[in-house]
């Protein structure tokens, strides 16, 4: 199960166990300020209130979690908060043994306690902030609230305190992926001190009340020194942190919309490094003897069909424009070098995947053949992209787009193109509505489980699909609620087969997502799910 550990180290890096052997922590500093550009700010400081990854790439430096993953992996481990865990073979009760020594930023303890506080938080959020809007990734993962609409769907039981260093989690039915959605920063432990001071989760907008904008608390290796909203994010290092102290005193994190934008201030020294890197700037940068760093891809690239619009409600016209489709072709017309032609909706790393799929090689003569028996041939077809938008699965969406219409015309179809601006447009179309063909889209995992792609596609019925399969449906819940990792894995590659005969859509690509520093960074560790925290980074 999970990716071969390979993480992508830059030079100068030491050796980055985010798990000192000392547990001393203490920040010496003396590194100086390392800055960085991301695509946007982000939308909060409380990380339980977001689900994106610019919030989270800010919350990583502050707040820790339970648990962790193994460096250069999306493997779970025992990196974060807790040293150990012990899963119950019915898979319902979860004990972890705690990290000693470990204070939030505010000074108070983090212990059992401090745990049971957060899991109870979450469960009793008041019904105004329990929008999938706010919380998105406890809603989907956990079921429901204790109150509200789907409290008769929460899987959480309770958190019992076993002394100051355990706590349990008792859930009311099992969930295979509970020990790998733990590594979300949705998850993450936060001060019950601050929170209770600070924070107001019944507030109109609990994304901006003082305690996610000015006074978070976490127990990570950095700590907020102030927010200019719009302008930048300024952390400095926590003295007293529990781990590897950081290398350098403070991270400046400044919005920059564009990827060449972000290029544009690499070259001119206004940051260190960037993420997100246009794959028409790697071999520019490169040449000017800046680093370029891949991450693993642990991403899906599709070509989605909404079943509830003609003809996309034929298999064969299905079956049709997936063998009109030549993916070596795609990804090396418009994606970055190194990525991997997909055959089903998750990347091979995932346990659960795969390997004898129907996978739609392509055939421009057969799909010429499907058409024409569907009664389809020289049909006008609506295909949406989004516009200024560049995502980790889908970097230059106009030129993919530009690839698959011409493979489609070429086996008779007419496309008529609807081009939308990603936010707040196209996801509105594309996931809200009917109103759509066939459509790119995405996903970048979370975690590592299948039910972070598979389930999040196909758990339910919804307006991106069209399509309503209570077989599927059941199948997915099923193979989720499984005690263990291991018990799921086959269901799982059941649903692949089953996904892929049924083909609501058509997996393109897992791309390659990259970052670019200046020659004198060290020390950042790429991560396929992003977890990357800056105390290992070094400037020269």
């Amino acid at each position: 199960m999970g990716l071969a550990t390979a993480a992508v180290v830059l030079t100068g890096c030491a050796e980055s166990e985010r798990d000192s052997s000392s547990g001393d922590g203490g920040g010496e500093g003396g590194g100086g300020t390392f800055r960085f550009a991301a695509s946007a700010e982000p939308v909060t400081l409380d990380p339980f209130f977001a689900s994106d990854g610019e919030t989270f790439r800010v919350s990583r430096q502050i707040f820790e979690g339970l648990v962790g993953v193994e460096p250069g992996t999306a493997d779970p481990a025992p990196t974060g908060l807790a040293t150990e865990w012990e899963s119950s073979e019915d898979g319902l009760t979860h004990t972890f043994t705690l990290r000693e020594g470990v204070t939030f930023h505010d000074g108070s303890d983090f212990n059992a306690e401090a745990v049971c506080f957060n899991f109870d938080r979450w469960y009793n959020l008041p019904e105004s902030s329990q929008v999938e809007s706010l919380a998105y990734y406890y809603g989907a993962l956990f079921g429901g609230f204790a109150t509200g609409d789907n409290a008769d769907n929460a899987i959480y039981d309770s958190c019992e305190t076993n002394g100051e260093y355990e706590a349990t989690i008792t859930l009311t039915e099992p969930f295979s992926g509970f020990i790998a959605a733990l590594s979300l920063p949705a998850f993450a432990m936060q001060s019950p001190t601050a929170l209770q001071e600070y924070q107001d989760d019944g507030a109109q907008n609990p994304t901006t009340t003082e305690y996610a904008t000015s006074r978070p608390s976490g127990t990570g290796p950095f700590q907020l020194e102030e927010w200019n909203q719009g302008t930048d994010v300024t952390l400095t290092a926590y003295d007293d942190y529990w781990g590897e102290p950081s290398t350098i005193d403070e991270a400046v994190v400044v919005p920059i919309a564009e990827p060449r934008g972000r290029a544009d201030a690499l070259r001119n020294d206004e940051i260190d490094g960037y993420d997100l890197v246009g794959p028409a700037d790697i071999s520019g940068l490169e040449d000017e003897g800046f680093q370029v760093v891949n991450r693993d891809p642990f991403n899906v690239l599709y070509l989605g069909f909404n079943q509830a619009q003609a003809p996309f409600d034929d298999l064969r016209v299905r079956q049709a424009i997936a063998y009109a489709i030549d993916k070596e072709e795609v990804v090396s017309a418009s994606l970055p070098e190194g990525s991997e032609v997909a055959i089903e909706f998750m990347p091979p790393s995932v346990s659960g995947w795969a390997d004898d799929v129907e996978t739609y090689d392509y055939d421009p003569d057969r799909a010429r053949q499907l058409l024409e028996q569907a009664g389809a041939a020289g049909e006008t077809i609506e295909f949406n992209y989004p516009t200024d938008v560049s995502r980790p699965y889908m970097p230059s969406p106009e030129d993919t787009f530009n690839v698959i219409r011409t493979q489609l015309e070429e086996v008779g179809l007419e496309v008529e193109p609807v081009a939308d601006r990603w936010d707040p447009d196209y996801l509105n179309k594309i996931q809200g509505s009917e109103n759509h063909g066939i459509h790119l889209l995405g996903w970048t995992g979370d975690y590592n489980d299948t039910d972070n792609f598979i389930g999040q596609f196909f758990g339910s019925e919804k307006p991106e699909w069209g399509f309503n399969d209570p077989q599927l449906f059941q199948g997915l819940r099923e193979a989720r609620g499984e005690p263990s990792v291991e018990d799921a894995a086959p269901l799982y590659e059941d649903l692949n087969r089953e996904v892929m005969e049924l083909l609501p859509g058509v997996p393109l690509a897992h791309p390659v997502p990259s970052l670019a520093f200046g020659p004198g960074v060290g020390g950042y560790e790429a991560s396929p799910v992003q977890d990357e925290v800056w105390n290992t980074v070094t400037l020269d």
